[in-house]
């Protein structure tokens, strides 16, 4: 039994939509479906869920509703006439979309159910032509289907108890549509996950059911060992973990949502990246444990946007509670840290800048001077990290002095070198304005022979 995920790319049309009809029409193991909102139909489209969420704004802020409700009712109105469906279809998307309006604007969860309300009618539109076409199937609400999450707006997290009650899925025949993104509180409330949050809802249900697989339509055909927008025709992964999955999705890689990886993962259910515009195509496949070995490296990625936050101090190391007192500045100012590279007499904590401004900055100047008393304090803004990944990487002598010697071909200087504790990964920091130039370089150096 499979659990199978179309993001917004792959519904965007009707056109698209019949290609995922196909899709689960040819393999009777394709039970449950998962949908996201319709995404956009080309490069300056816009995509349901941001339409949504500017209904949301101008119905807030108390400005006119109309444009808004027009266009996403006409946006699946297109739809439903191109896949010739009864007009009682969009009669009950448009009273849904129109009564958005009604909700009172101070309740916490009025957010949250209008932005579901693009994967909730996507879903009853695609089971409805479903059933058009001959498929014997269902629109189950995220309630029936037993995702009960907490009462945190836009940031839902699955009740342990959930999964009993959605093993019952299993016992129903039909091919069972259900919307991704968002949970229902014991209180009855929509709430959703963080934003790319239909994967969340994929794998939920994957590891609900015990899935034999869970398999995750996009639009490119798998994952690549490096960004294909900076490296050009980068080699495909045919295989990779799911810690490895959780490197490069945190350091870059945005074909899946990070959060979606740890309920399948926990539940060892594999996870397939496919193609919905090349279904044929085996895409790539994400594991427990790798059958493959061999290569040092499986992927490459990099992320801009950090900060570093530079301490020293001689002796450093002999004081207790230094360590503990840096983290306390850290946490007493709402600031988390990505990383923390350390050396006997001095520490640099990487943070993203966008969660320290000015003034948190300022404050914790202040307040680290004032209790650690250090030789040396500064920030530096403007870094990027550079990832290289694979499990197979302690196996191999040499990985730093390779990366780092391909840098140095290039010029580029490397601020800190960080290798995390389970030898899954290393991470470079250099200047953003060095970041795509790295990148190169440290692909070449692993994958130019491949």
């Amino acid at each position: 039994m499979k659990v199978v995920k179309f993001g917004g790319s792959s519904l965007a049309s009707a056109e698209q939509i019949q290609k995922v009809f196909d899709i689960i029409k040819n393999d009777s193991e394709r039970r449950i479906v998962v949908v996201s909102a319709p995404g956009k139909r080309m490069k300056d489209d816009v995509k349901v869920t941001d339409a949504l969420i500017a209904y949301y704004q101008a119905y807030k802020h108390q400005e006119d509703l109309s444009v808004h409700q027009e266009w996403i009712i006409e946006r699946y109105r297109i739809i439903c006439t191109e896949l010739n469906l009864d007009d009682s279809v969009i009669t009950d998307i448009q009273k849904n979309i129109l009564s958005l309006a009604l909700l009172p604007v101070e309740n916490r969860f009025t957010y949250d159910t209008f932005l579901a309300a693009g994967e909730n009618n996507n879903a009853k539109l695609i089971a409805e032509y479903f059933k058009v076409k001959g498929l014997n199937s269902r629109y189950v609400h995220p309630q029936d289907a037993g995702i009960i999450v907490t009462s945190d707006p836009s940031n839902a997290q699955l009740l342990k108890t959930s999964y009993k009650k959605i093993k019952y899925l299993t016992e129903l025949d039909e091919i069972l549509i259900v919307p991704g993104f968002f949970g229902v509180t014991e209180q009855g409330n929509v709430c959703t996950f963080s934003r790319g949050g239909s994967d969340i809802t994929g794998s939920i249900l994957a590891a609900g059911i015990k899935a034999d697989v869970y398999e995750n339509f996009t639009d490119v055909d798998g994952i690549f060992a490096a960004h294909p927008g900076i490296i050009r025709n980068p080699h495909a992964i045919v295989e990779l973990t799911y810690r490895e999955m959780r490197e490069l999705a945190y350091s870059g890689f945005s074909v899946l949502h990070d959060e979606a990886l740890v309920p399948a993962y926990r539940a060892h259910v594999p996870l397939i990246i496919k193609n919905t515009n090349n279904p044929d195509y085996p895409g790539t496949r994400i594991v427990t444990k790798r059958s493959t070995k061999g290569a040092p490296v499986v992927g490459i990625a990099s992320s801009s946007g950090f900060s570093s936050i530079y301490i020293n101090k001689y002796l450093m190391n002999r004081e207790v509670g230094f360590g503990r007192r840096v983290l306390s500045a850290l946490e007493n100012l709402g600031i988390r840290f990505e990383h923390m590279p350390t050396g006997i007499d001095d520490m640099s904590v990487i943070v993203r800048s966008k969660y320290m401004n000015k003034q948190q900055e300022k404050a914790l100047i202040d307040n680290l001077t004032e209790s650690l008393h250090p030789d040396e304090l500064y920030v530096e803004h403007d870094f990027s990290i550079i990832m290289l990944v694979g499990e197979d990487m302690k196996e191999h002598a040499g990985v730093a002095a390779r990366a780092s010697r391909a840098l140095a071909v290039h010029g580029i200087s490397i601020a800190m070198i960080s290798q995390g504790a389970s030898e899954v990964s290393l991470m470079f920091i250099v200047k953003e304005k060095d970041e795509k130039e790295a990148l190169r370089a440290i692909y070449d150096e692993f994958f130019f022979e491949i």
